[in-house]
This record gives structure tokens, C-alpha cells and sequence, in this order.
């Protein structure tokens, strides 16, 4: 596993699913800075992380991140609105995402640091695997769209200014965390929850559709390889290279 050790880290979305087992992940060694509006986060993601190490929290939104302060050595961006639905309901949070994103290529930019951020696999919707980074992607939706846009944006600071970002498409993540994400968790994570209490999981469609199950701690552990080892502006997937369809999963 690769270590980041003795530095100053900034979490965005840090209290929320994957960026709450980041922080826990590092804690311990590093000196961790928490933003968090608290959309689909709880603080109490953050127990475990507070336990081991010094972690501070700052409940504001990722925009705001130029006024309060902060010393970084990383930045990890996970504050970012994260289910499709989300954005058919509110269109409009497209902006709100690239301008968030733009404000964390901005402090990113005076403080000389890299940045690893959440994009997703999603960009893909609609082009039949095998999904290489490199691949021509559709306009399918407004999420995809977003994170489409990051990944310009990130591009253009580092051709700009040097930059290293690091933009991590992500498959379909499962783990510990999820439980303020409610309806919004993965289909993994909600099947177990419907098994607990004695339901049958609910399957939407003839449950052919497949899907990369990723453990959020598989998924830590690139992000922090990622804020060690990239150069420049690169692309990377993550995921396990396996398909299920639901049914197999259920």
C-alpha cells in the first residue's frame, strides 16, 4: 500500500461515503482537514477517524474553501453531488459542481498541490465495454455531463498551470459509510439492508444489467496512490475489471 505520512490533507465531502474512509484511512499520520455541507454525509462517518488521528471538521460548502485559511499538502474532492437523480431534479446543480470544482483548482493552483477528485464511469453510459480511459464518450445526462466538464477544467489547470490532477471515473462502489446516502447508496448496500430486515431486494428491470462492484477500500487505496504517484493531467478507471448482473449479485 502506498502511505502519505506527516502531511496536511483537505477532504472534501469528507464525512460522506468514500470520503469519510479516506479520512479514516489517513488520520492516523497526516493532519486531516474535513469540508462537508452535509448533503448526503453525517459526522458520524467521521467517529472511527476522529478516534485515531486529528481530524477537524468545517461544515461549509466546497466553494468557500479560498476564505478559510487552510494549509494542504493534498486535496481529495469528493464533495460533489453524487446520484444521476439528483440532477434531473435539479439541473442546475451542474453549476454549482464546476464552480465548486473551479474553486478547488484555484487553491489548488496558490498552494502548489495536487488534486485527486471522484469522476465516474458513468461517462460511459451508452458505449459497450471494453471502457478504456481514452475512449470517445456520448452526452447521455447532466451528471455525466458535470464530471465530463471537471475533467476539461482539470486538463486545462494543469496545461495552465502545472497542475497534477488526478480524475478517478468511478464503477460502482460498496461499503461501510453509506447510511446517510439513504436512497442514493449502492445497489449492493441497499440489497443488504432490504436482506436485513427481511425484505426481498428490489430489481428494477429483468436484472440482466451489469455492473463493476468496487469496495470503498479498494477505492481509497488509489485515490491515495493517485495523490502519490500522478503527473500531470491523467485519467484513471476504477473499478475490478468483473461484471455481475444483478441477478447474480441478489
Amino acid at each position: 500500500m502506498s502511505e502519505i505520512k506527516q502531511k496536511e490533507v483537505v477532504v472534501t465531502g469528507g464525512a460522506g461515503f468514500i470520503g469519510s474512509n479516506i479520512v479514516e484511512r489517513l488520520a492516523a499520520s497526516n493532519n486531516v482537514t474535513v469540508i462537508d455541507n452535509l448533503h448526503t454525509g453525517s459526522e458520524s462517518n467521521l467517529r472511527e477517524a476522529r478516534e485515531k488521528g486529528n481530524v477537524i471538521f468545517v461544515k461549509d460548502d466546497v466553494k468557500n474553501i479560498s476564505k478559510m485559511g487552510l494549509e494542504a499538502d493534498f486535496i481529495f474532492h469528493l464533495g460533489i453531488y453524487s446520484a444521476s437523480p439528483m440532477y434531473r431534479e435539479n439541473p442546475r446543480l451542474v453549476a454549482e459542481v464546476v464552480d465548486g470544482f473551479i474553486n478547488i483548482l484555484e487553491f489548488a493552483r496558490k498552494k502548489e498541490i495536487p488534486v485527486v477528485f471522484a469522476s465516474t464511469s458513468s461517462i460511459y453510459n451508452g458505449i459497450n465495454p471494453p471502457h478504456s480511459e481514452d475512449v470517445q464518450y456520448k452526452v447521455t445526462d447532466y451528471y455525466t455531463e458535470a464530471r465530463i466538464a471537471c475533467e476539461r477544467l482539470a486538463e486545462l489547470y494543469y496545461k495552465l498551470y502545472n497542475i497534477d490532477v488526478a480524475a478517478m471515473r468511478l464503477f460502482s462502489v460498496y461499503g461501510k459509510n453509506e447510511k446517510a446516502k439513504g436512497k442514493f447508496a449502492n445497489l449492493v448496500t441497499q440489497f443488504v439492508w432490504a436482506m436485513k430486515d427481511g425484505k426481498r431486494p428490489e430489481i428494477y428491470g429483468d436484472g440482466t444489467q451489469r455492473r463493476d462492484f468496487v469496495n470503498v477500500k479498494d477505492v481509497v487505496e488509489a485515490f491515495i496512490l493517485a495523490a502519490k504517484k500522478n503527473k500531470g493531467f491523467e485519467v484513471y478507471n476504477v473499478g475490478t475489471g468483473k461484471n455481475f448482473d444483478l441477478n447474480e449479485l441478489v
